[in-house]
């Protein structure tokens, strides 16, 4: 089963192959085909009840005259052509759905002015409309099969474009789909080896023996902690030759081992050895890697305890060539876990050098984010919203939501751009600014930035017809409003209020909506807005390179607060409200900072709702991985 539809248009449709390409489906003969694309009044009944009774899909463009594919009558169940012909504008009839957890839009980016009818529907149980003009069905979804008796209208520019969605978004709704592609997350043979497990073993009972710096402070445990080193050294060296390209990180590994023995288990020092760990000079797809450190893990454990993760590098040939091109970035490792000690049962997906316990800062050459986690939690939350805000999905994006591996992919592209993005732009600061203390909105903006240049990155991408520009998109934008945004205490939660501004961002440029207790987004206008603020912020950025911090700090907080309001006793707000004794901006930078609250821009009345109905879910992605989502 492919990642993304394999798609035969056996129809006199001139250039709709190449459309449906562009959108990431996958030409293929009829044969080989998950969905059939056919032409009512010439298709071949016997290759369409072929499909239909194999598990494929089938979408039928309508013809202008003669009974529905003459021999398809009946094919196709509970469709069949009308007497009459439909006239007059086009207009949804129902909000139709599949029977899944999330409904689905079939006409997302279809501007229905753009096409006309060519015949009209009678429909029987259980075939549902999809599109009516003039009260009569011009299209319906029954099964399997879509049947769209509407065609380009010659005289619109959009009329080939909206043509093309709306047969892409049938083909995507009624491809067989990938679900978790068990064939991606299976268990790697050494997850369940005994030099794995006792390595595991031996790493759980040394974490309970240390303190937060990593040491082992009483002497009376330095017996055990030596039985326990012993077991996880014999961990190391028995897994050694099943990683050959690690070889000489292992080595290091175990005498860094020894040495902190040796030397009455102080506070660990793994220099050495994080310096032979050099992952990301060979990326290879499907590569695995034992990584053990004394390290704490973000928005994990705190404590430089020791971990034990075994993963897999997730490098696929389209990511290598986007790496190979315009979107450099030798640093980057995405991966996968494959088993991991109790620092990684949390909600921490990176996997960073500056982590591990050492006695100096080396120049870091890899840092790790574990996609298959981002994916899963990602596609966990997302039709849990998508549920509970009566969102209907696109069927592409519908497809993302339910296959772990293309949400990997999507994230691994994702992260590829973002990642970079840290270092490249108009940059009034040090792009290390997480080592600054500074107004958390800052944090936010930066954060924020990233994402929407993936964004913009994508939207461009998607006009060249990357297969996965239109996921990225959807990744980020989903898991900005939905995830982000009440995910986590309030507490400077600068990703947070990343999603937050998005969200507001897009409400109030009217492409979002909440109406009727039902969220809806216009696709065909989302993407201008979403660039749009990348703009804004990336003027505020150009503008500070001429400007002293504190005008900077002032300005970003101007731009947040133009979108979100501020907590009612915020000495910000009173501040950019005209009260300039609000804020002590005659000292140093630090009395900006301590006056920010630790909630400046608390949840708005939806997310506090939306909160509460997904608190449930957003705990249960503690410790998600692709093989358990």
């Amino acid at each position: 089963m492919s990642l993304f539809p394999l798609v035969a248009v056996v129809a006199d449709r001139p250039g709709l192959t190449d459309a449906l390409a562009r959108r990431g489906c996958v030409p293929t003969p009829a044969e080989t085909a998950d969905v059939l694309v056919v032409d009512a009044a010439s298709a071949d009944a016997a290759a369409v009840r072929a499909a239909l009774t194999g598990g494929r899909g089938v979408v039928v463009l309508g013809a202008p005259a003669g009974e529905l594919g003459g021999e398809l009558a009946g094919v196709v169940a509970g469709v069949q052509r009308g007497a009459d012909t439909a006239s007059g504008s086009l207009r949804p009839a129902v909000r139709v759905e599949r029977d899944t957890e999330i409904g689905e839009d079939l006409l997302a980016r279809v501007d229905l002015g753009a096409l006309r009818t060519c015949a009209s529907l009678d429909l029987q149980h259980p075939a549902r409309p999809v599109l009516a003009a003039g009260g009569l069905t011009v299209a319906a979804t029954t099964g399997s099969a879509v049947v769209l008796a509407v065609e380009p209208d010659a005289a619109a520019p959009a009329g080939e474009q909206s043509f093309a969605e709306l047969v892409h978004n049938a083909v995507c709704s009624v491809a067989p789909r990938g679900g978790r592609r068990l064939d991606v997350v299976a268990a790697h043979p050494l997850v369940a080896s005994d030099a794995w497990l006792g390595l595991k073993a031996a790493v759980t009972d040394l974490r309970e023996l240390q303190a937060a710096d990593g040491s082992v402070p009483e002497a009376t445990d330095h017996a055990d902690a030596a039985r326990h080193v012993a077991r996880l050294v014999a961990g190391i060296q028995a897994m050694a030759p099943e990683l050959p390209h690690d070889a000489d990180y292992l080595e290091a590994l175990v005498k860094d081992f020894g040495r902190w023995a040796e030397s009455g288990f102080g506070v660990p020092d793994f220099y050495d050895s994080l310096v032979a760990f050099a992952p990301a000079q060979h990326r290879v797809d499907g590569q695995m890697h034992l990584v053990v450190f004394p390290m704490y893990t973000q928005n994990g454990n705190p404590n430089r305890q020791v971990e034990a993760v075994l993963l897999e590098v997730i490098w696929p040939d389209f990511v290598a060539e986007l790496e190979g091109g315009d979107y450099s970035n030798k640093l980057f490792l995405p991966i996968r876990f494959l088993d991991f000690t109790a620092g990684y049962d949390t909600n921490s997906a990176v996997l960073f050098p500056e982590t591990v316990a050492m006695r100096e800062v080396p120049a870091f050459t890899w840092g790790g984010i574990f996609a298959d986690r981002e994916a899963a939690r990602f596609r966990r939350v997302v039709s849990e919203a998508a549920a509970v805000t009566r969102l209907s999905l696109p069927p592409d994006a519908a497809r993302l939501v339910a296959d772990q591996e293309l949400a990997e992919r999507a994230f691994v592209m994702w992260d590829l751009i973002h990642d970079r993005t840290h270092m490249h732009g108009d940059l009034p600061f040090d792009p290390f600014m997480i080592k600054q203390r500074m107004p958390y909105f800052l944090y936010s903006l930066e954060e924020l930035r990233c994402d929407l240049t993936a964004f913009r990155e994508a939207v461009a991408l998607e006009a060249e017809g990357h297969p996965y520009a239109r996921s990225v998109q959807y990744a980020v934008l989903f898991d900005r409003i939905f995830r982000f945004a009440i995910t986590g205490d309030r507490t400077r939660n600068y990703d947070g209020l990343g999603g937050q501004l998005l969200f507001a961002w897009l409400h109030q440029k009217g492409v979002l909506h909440w109406t009727d207790n039902r969220l809806t987004i216009e696709w065909e206008r989302v993407a201008e807005p979403v660039l749009e603020l990348g703009r804004a912020v990336e003027d505020l950025y150009w503008r500070s390179i001429d400007r002293p911090k504190t005008a900077h700090w002032l300005a970003a907080y101007h731009l947040v607060a133009s979108v979100l309001t501020p907590h009612p006793l915020s000495a910000w707000a009173r501040h950019r409200d005209g009260d300039l004794a609000a804020l002590p901006l005659d000292g140093p930078p630090k009395g900006l900072t301590d006056a920010v609250l630790p909630d400046e821009f608390p949840l708005s009345m939806f997310y506090e709702a939306l909160s509460k109905k997904m608190k449930d879910v957003i705990e249960s992605t503690s410790g998600i991985t692709g093989a358990s989502a």
